[in-house]
């Protein structure tokens, strides 16, 4: 690119988001400058998807070596299950900092200069880094921002990240308390509620909606109800809103009705986690120098090349991926916006399509989907005049599920009845977040169910559960 600038591209930010653009941005011959201030690989690998998953792992040991009943009908008999707290919570740690190493590695590697400090931007093409040793203006020919989020606390919550807490502190298990709350049903919520009663805690679930686990198909939230809650020491509460929580021994909690916000009843209990989703980590990035103003809810506005807009147009040579878009907040939609971007820089026009990118709850059993739900499906069927139709199948029918002897779980497929084209894909199961991607791809090439009821699945395997949807709908 220009000789008149000192970098081709500079990325504020060294998240999953704004690592995946270094990589790419190297290897499409670009020079390369990724600027942070806080942890390297950002609230993915330091507080996030990295430390939650080494919990859940070793959670997940504990909860299956204590189920007897399952282990007696596979033949095996254990005695007594123990565990150190710490120790699992040094396992997340020690994996922590060995994928924070790799990262970092990796951008060393590729020569992609690390500046530590806080960056943001200068003007049209300059950002500012504050070091320790003071404050320095660099240029560069494009610039990405890549801030990520922080968790959201809600008004009337005191933290004081000891007795309440967000999941940034719930990552490090420094405590097993007896009794938890948590605020918020989602996949954060979920997932540390199976975490914490597999170790031993009891759970009480606040939820401000008028169902759990509201961003999840609900039909598969009723399984995840019937799998994941009931069986487990937790309580729930749905139109429930947290109204007040004091931190303390105990921790107190004000409970209102979600639409009167009249005070309904208080709880002590011995700790409380406040997982009421994600916000952008959007302030003091030097957006007005540019003339940009983030959207009500502090996002950044960006068009599906991952170019910045303003007033409906593109702000040239600035770029955003990740959670501070607002569009997906998952570590691997950051990634694969930050490739999106680099191509677009290198002015190979390319679009990111959200509906082929799949999520997942790591529970046990899991929880995934890629594309539509069945809600939205029928919204567009309205607007572009098509019909929808749903198949589901069965763990239950499963061969290798069976040898497992974990048959609890379904796959849930929409598709247009016209020409078949598969919209969304919802599973709830062992292993659920593996097989999602086989339907992220099918949608992804907007396969049809028909095309993809010929294809031939190894036997006998899990991924059957979605051969036997795709038949049934073909």
């Amino acid at each position: 690119m220009s000789q008149a600038f000192d970098y081709d591209l500079v990325i504020i930010g060294a998240g999953v988001g704004g690592h995946g653009a270094a990589l790419h941005a190297v290897k499409c011959g670009l020079k390369t400058a990724i600027i942070e201030a806080k942890d390297m690989g950002g609230t993915c690998v330091n507080r996030g998807c990295i430390p939650s998953k080494a919990l859940l792992a070793a959670s997940g040991r504990v909860r299956e070596f204590q189920d007897a009943d399952h282990l007696k009908e596979l033949g095996i008999q254990l005695g007594g299950v123990s565990f150190e707290r710490s120790a699992i919570a040094d396992h997340a740690t020690d994996l922590v900092n060995k994928i924070r190493a790799d990262l970092t590695n990796s951008l060393t590697r590729l020569k992609v200069e690390t500046i530590r400090g806080w960056g943001k931007v200068a003007g049209p093409q300059k950002v500012s880094v504050t070091t320790d040793a003071g404050e320095k203006i660099i240029t560069a020919q494009e610039i990405m921002l890549c801030p990520g989020s922080v968790p959201f606390v809600p008004p009337g919550i005191e933290i004081d990240h000891k007795t309440v807490f967000t999941s940034d502190e719930a990552v490090r298990l420094e405590t097993l308390p007896k009794w938890i709350a948590i605020i918020g049903s989602g996949y954060i919520g979920l997932e540390f509620s199976d975490v914490y009663t597999a170790l031993g805690s009891e759970v009480t679930m606040i939820e401000a909606l008028d169902v759990l686990m509201p961003g999840f198909d609900p039909e598969i939230a009723k399984i995840a109800e019937r799998v994941l809650i009931k069986p487990r020491a937790i309580e729930t509460y749905v139109s429930t809103l947290a109204k007040t929580v004091k931190p303390g021994n105990p921790v107190v909690i004000e409970l209102a009705d979600a639409k009167t916000k009249e005070i309904v009843e208080t709880l002590e209990v011995d700790a409380c986690l406040v997982a009421t989703g994600r916000i952008p980590a959007t302030k003091n990035l030097g957006l007005e120098n540019v003339g940009i103003e983030l959207d009500r809810r502090g996002f950044i506005e960006v068009n599906d090349q991952m170019a910045v807009i303003k007033d409906g147009e593109v702000v040239p040579h600035l770029w955003a991926v990740g959670d501070a878009t607002g569009k997906m907040m998952l570590a691997h939609a950051a990634s694969g916006q930050g490739v999106i971007a680099v191509e677009n820089i290198c002015g190979r026009t390319k679009s990111i399509d959200y509906r082929c990118i799949p999520a997942a709850a790591f529970t046990h059993p899991e929880i995934s989907y890629v594309g539509l739900t069945e809600a939205q499906a029928k919204e567009l069927g309205t607007t572009e005049n098509f019909t929808v139709s749903t198949v589901k199948s069965y763990y239950k029918g499963n061969s290798k599920a069976l040898a497992e002897k974990e048959t609890e779980g379904m796959a849930k497929v929409i598709y247009r009845q016209d020409t078949g084209e598969l919209l969304g894909v919802h599973i709830i199961g062992i292993h659920a977040s593996d097989l999602i991607q086989e339907a992220a791809n099918a949608i992804a090439e907007r396969k049809s169910v028909r095309e993809l009821a010929f294809n031939v699945h190894a036997h006998p395997t899990l991924s059957e559960v979605l051969d036997e949807a795709y038949k049934r709908a073909g």
